[in-house]
């Protein structure tokens, strides 16, 4: 079944039917962390500014575990276009192994830095509170999170895409539907305020990855798993890492523009941070939908590198740039139409609506712009490109955006900083779109 979707069915069947699961099941998980959001926002503005702190972590266990899952996917691909099933097998093992290892380190940094981190961002006693108690259980539980991505990256490697959205939504609705009772004790549970909003998240991320194990051991059967001799391999882990590595630091970077952002924003106020913490639960939103039509694209171009099918490769690129554009356009519609309707649903106060409208209008052109940028990158990931893809992201979140931020939030204000981020877009989009068009004319 693979081989035969992926070497013979027209390129943009292909990329619909693998990217269309993906894409639903990751623009539904956004749209928990949003109600997530929501939900934390109705019990105070404070509970909103603590979690919208904790969202680097957030995205630094989110970058962990998708690095692994990437390096995994992009090597297992290309070796199923090989043929070579023994090999296989053993990076799905090592991309486990390399799981386990990285839970280790969040674990503990759940338990001796969570404060830390708190302290350095903000002296206000309400909100590190807060963000302790919420912060803490995200970390210490993290492996729900770590096993669900790499688990998904098996299933999407071998075209098994459905599978995949099976388990994100599942995570999904029993966040959305936990969230309140933990939050504000419905039910006679308690009201654990961003305690337990944490909790309800990490069950939903335990429960999906339990069905991702079942998912993999039972369907997925061109990876066959053996655990008679369970070791790490210089060659997997190196292969795994060296597309890995990357595409994870691409997905760290947003941590750091995060804190970033956070601390200049907080020389505005709290309320500005808020605004940003909004901002970017609705940019998720966007991005994970490219995420999603990415995904599969990372395995298409993998899989048709190892099978030395270089048309294909340059059709899905071009598809998927196409369909990335009108993801963003959707995302930039919405946001200039619906800004204060979208901060009301934040429990906004009418100080932080105002805000919020300019910032969603404003941050938003950069929608189409960030979305081509990411297909670049993944484009790049497929074909074992790690480093440039790499520097793309930086570039756009963090060695151009900060100190456009920083400089014309100086100059501008609070809108300045807003501004900073479709003219680093525009910058970024231009230089990967040439970049990436050199590395097709020598592909082969």
């Amino acid at each position: 079944m693979k081989e035969q979707k992926m070497e013979t069915m027209p390129i943009n069947n292909l990329l619909l039917n693998m990217a269309a699961p993906m894409i639903l099941s990751m623009i539904i998980g956004a749209l928990y962390n949003i109600v997530d959001s929501i939900f934390v926002s109705n019990y105070s503005e404070e509970a909103l500014t603590a979690v919208s702190l904790a969202f680097t972590i957030q995205n630094i266990i989110v970058s962990l575990g998708t690095g692994v899952g990437v390096g995994i996917n992009a090597l297992l691909s290309r070796l199923l276009g090989e043929k070579k099933q023994k090999e296989v097998n053993k990076t799905a093992i090592n991309g486990l192994i390399l799981g386990f290892i990285v839970y280790f380190v969040l674990l503990v940094f759940g338990i001796f830095g969570v404060k830390w981190f708190y302290n350095v961002q903000t002296d206000d006693v309400s909100i590190c509170n807060m963000g302790y108690s919420y912060l803490s259980v995200i970390c210490i539980f993290s492996f729900g999170q770590i096993f669900q991505l790499v688990l998904e990256k098996l299933l999407q490697s071998t075209g098994r895409t459905t599978f995949t959205m099976i388990t994100q939504i599942t995570g999904a609705i029993i966040n959305i539907i936990l969230d309140p009772i933990l939050i504000f004790g419905y039910f006679g549970f308690p009201a654990m305020g961003t305690k337990g909003a944490a909790i309800a998240t990490v069950i939903g991320q335990i429960i999906a990855m339990l069905l991702g194990i079942i998912f993999n051991l039972k369907f997925n059967k061109e990876i066959q798993f053996s655990y008679k001799n369970i070791k790490l391999e210089k060659y997997y882990v190196k292969n795994i890492c060296y597309v890995g590595i990357p595409a994870g630091i691409t997905m760290f970077i947003s941590s750091i523009m995060s804190f970033g952002i956070n601390k200049i924003l907080l020389g505005f106020s709290t309320t500005a941070t808020a605004v940003f913490g909004a901002y970017s639960k609705l940019y998720t939103f966007v991005s994970m939908a490219a995420f999603g039509l990415n995904n599969a694209l990372i395995s298409i171009v993998a899989y048709n590198l190892g099978n030395k099918k270089y048309n294909r490769i340059k059709q899905a690129i071009k598809l998927s740039g196409i369909y990335s554009v009108l993801i963003g356009l959707i995302g930039l519609v919405l946001l200039q139409m619906l800004p204060k309707q979208i901060m009301q649903a934040f429990n906004a106060s009418e100080t932080m609506t105002s805000m919020g409208i300019t910032a969603l209008r404003i941050t938003s052109i950069s929608f189409i712009f960030a979305c081509v940028s990411i297909m670049v990158c993944y484009a790049l990931q497929g074909l074992s490109i790690g480093a440039p893809s790499m520097f793309i992201s930086a570039a756009r979140q963090v060695i151009i955006l900060l100190p456009a931020a920083y400089c014309f939030g100086k100059i501008l204000g609070v809108s300045g900083v807003w501004l900073a981020f479709p003219i680093t877009e525009i910058i970024v989009m231009i230089v990967a779109i040439i970049y990436l068009k050199h590395t097709m004319d020598k592909l082969k």
